[in-house]
């Protein structure tokens, strides 16, 4: 928003440089139009012409032999731009004189100056409302022909240039104020000579130029200062006065100098053009009917056109590729709009303004955007390098809007660890206490890529334990197979790590490992001066206490019965219990899983039947049965519950002296974690 409201701010004082961009687009506009012949010739007194005529000032009796030259030459109206306000040296002005007054066609012009010279003629302009001439172009004198020459002539026009603020003309005043007199343009005294009128008609009002015309030629359309906006695309023919041609058709003929040192350039939309090639533009603008217009109304419209398009465009930019796509189309809308405007109706509408502000508006919210995530990125790098993946935390920057920070509800699948026989590794270390960090950093190590391997979202450090959980920051609709799956794969990796310290020396590394399956709060916890990214629930003590128990079961991996079920299709799972763990009063079915389901023989199917027979007949209190069903598993699942099923025959001959009624539930309850 600030942006925008610094780019309305400019646009709304408009400085130099604004309206600079905004005059070379409208250049663009209007060279934009197919170039057109016009009636129009310009004759060039040029080098070429004065080798064969003389030195200048020509002797005025040869500008009389030019001007009849050009009649001859069927010529349909003379334009001789030469200002003549001295008498001529050669004594030659009657003879011109006598030739302006029988052709009664020939305009001379008169330049403004700071003083006049000469009595100029009175203008022929009929003025309503003369009052506010000094809302219209003003000049404190005019430099005139001489009087004789000046009241000879069919018509005077006034030349002269209003160059915009970069210099140059694009527009012409079609009449001047001098001392109160309102005076006709060159082009306004060819356009009435032409029509054979007496006057040129102009409407004063306080805002300017209301109204303008020749009345034979009918109404002309300037803007309140009286301009006229230069179609160049009226084209001229010229000619060199020293070659001209056999016939002109009729067409208005504009003489001016273009020798060197005589005729200077003045700087056009399309180049520099020498001041009659200008008038011959001018001439075939309004004889042409064109009426180029910027309308009174289009700056505030492209202002509120600009500030309409960059509130959009600030909420659009909220979705990135919808943001950009509008972008490009609000800038290439107002350029297409703007050239279609000017080809249907031939109005001015600058597109550039738009086009730039929307342009700052869009990189100054996605330059914004870019820092914000970015910042975001680092932040997610920061708070997940070190206990997610790399293609996890690389996901998260991506698309941070997969993460929900601050505590959602959801389902997980938490994992606890802890090393068995750690005494025994401390006392082989006994004082080498920085020996003891080295191994314990190469076990956490060898565990911790396999939780990022799979998925898993490292949670902590406890000690020797760890803590780990799936489904979390992003969604894994396996996260019970992953986090299954894991622990499988740390208990191989623990035996290559066995493997490995062995041969330093090192006692081996025992673990127990726990996973429960639940719907916990996860997200972002602690204080305003420190937090974590970890989950809170009954579902996370359990976890906790689920790996307690692998120890006094005798096995790797305790499971939760929610953890069983969705991976009991793709690993081999055994119920071993239901226990009520310390703490708790409700019991909860317990699992262990030894392998994935594609290693499993058919032996071990038969004897998993058996194994869940000798549970019910222990919750039925078959004692005898139970014995007898423990016996046959002796040795079955390749000795890997061998712990189990002894601890299960202690506990029998256990509570068959206890004298259990017929209420009991068949839960154990602990007493340990």
């Amino acid at each position: 928003m600030l942006t925008l409201t610094c780019v309305l701010a400019i646009r709304i004082a408009d400085p130099n440089f604004v309206e600079s961009v905004r005059l070379r687009y409208f250049d663009v506009l209007i060279g934009s139009r197919t170039p057109t012949q016009t009636d129009i010739v310009t004759v060039n007194i040029d080098e070429a012409s004065l080798s064969q005529l003389g030195q200048w000032p020509l002797p005025r009796d040869r500008y009389a032999q030019i001007i009849d030259s050009l009649y001859e030459r069927n010529a349909g109206l003379v334009v001789f731009n030469v200002l003549m306000p001295e008498p001529d040296r050669f004594g030659k002005d009657r003879v011109l004189a006598a030739v302006l007054e029988d052709r009664q066609t020939v305009i001379l012009p008169s330049v403004p100056s700071d003083r006049t010279k000469n009595q100029p003629r009175q203008p022929g302009s009929a003025v309503i409302g003369s009052e506010h001439s000094d809302r219209i172009v003003q000049y404190p004198g005019l430099t005139a022909n001489v009087s004789l020459l000046e009241n000879a002539a069919g018509g005077v026009g006034i030349v002269n240039t209003l160059p915009e603020i970069d210099g140059v003309n694009r527009r012409m005043p079609l009449v001047v104020a001098v001392n109160g007199n309102i005076y006709p343009s060159l082009g306004m005294e060819v356009l009435r000579v032409a029509a054979g009128d007496n006057t040129v008609q102009v409407k004063l009002s306080p805002l300017g130029v209301d109204r303008m015309r020749v009345p034979s030629f009918g109404p002309i359309v300037t803007d309140n200062l009286g301009r006229i906006w230069i179609d160049f695309s009226q084209q001229s023919r010229s000619y060199s006065l020293s070659d001209l041609p056999k016939d002109f058709g009729s067409a208005v003929v504009i003489v001016g100098t273009t020798a060197a040192g005589l005729g200077n350039p003045v700087p056009t939309s399309v180049g520099a053009r020498y001041p009659h090639e200008l008038q011959a533009a001018v001439i075939g603008t309004m004889a042409s009917g064109t009426v180029i217009q910027r309308p009174a109304w289009a700056d505030g419209m492209e202002i509120l056109a600009l500030a309409i398009g960059g509130v959009l465009l600030l909420f659009l930019t909220r979705w990135t590729y919808v943001g950009m796509v509008s972008t490009v189309a609000l800038v290439g809308g107002s350029i297409a709009g703007s050239w279609y405007v000017f080809a249907s109706f031939l109005w001015l509408f600058d597109a550039t303004a738009f086009a730039v502000g929307i342009g700052l508006v869009a990189l100054h919210a996605y330059g914004i955007k870019f820092v914000s995530e970015f910042l975001q990125k680092q932040q997610i790098k920061k708070q997940f390098g070190t206990y997610l993946s790399p293609a996890m935390v690389e996901k998260l920057q991506q698309n941070p809007d997969l993460l929900k920070l601050g505590g959602d509800t959801r389902e997980l699948s938490i994992m606890f660890t802890d090393v068995r026989g750690f005494t025994t590794i401390s006392e082989h270390y006994g004082a080498d206490v920085q020996g003891l960090t080295r191994i314990m950093n190469r076990y956490m190590t060898a565990m911790t890529a396999k939780i990022l391997e799979n998925s898993g979202t490292l949670d902590k450090y406890i000690g020797d334990a760890q803590m780990a959980f799936w489904n979390a920051p992003l969604d894994d609709a396996d996260h019970a197979k992953n986090a299954v799956r894991t622990g499988l794969a740390m208990m191989g990796s623990l035996q290559a790590f066995n493997d490995e310290i062995a041969k330093e020396g090192v006692p081996p590394f025992g673990m127990g490992l726990g996973i429960n399956t639940a719907s916990v709060v996860v997200g972002n916890m602690g204080s305003d001066q420190r937090f974590d990214y970890t989950c809170l629930g009954d579902g996370v003590n359990l976890a906790s206490r689920l790996e307690g128990q692998s120890k006094p079961y005798g096995v790797k991996i305790v499971v939760g019965s929610h953890t069983a079920e969705q991976v009991k299709d793709e690993y081999f799972v055994l119920e071993l219990d239901t226990i009520a763990v310390k703490g708790k009063t409700q019991g909860v079915d317990i699992y262990t899983v030894l392998c994935a389901m594609d290693q499993v023989n058919a032996e071990w199917l038969d004897d998993r039947e058996v194994h869940d027979t000798m549970l019910h007949c222990y919750r039925q209190q078959q004692w005898a049965t139970v014995i007898k069903l423990l016996q046959n598993l002796d040795g079955s699942f390749d000795n890997t519950m061998e712990a189990y099923y002894k601890m299960m025959a202690e506990r029998v001959e256990e509570l068959q002296n206890a004298g259990l009624d017929n209420t009991w539930d068949g839960v154990y309850r602990a007493t340990s974690k």
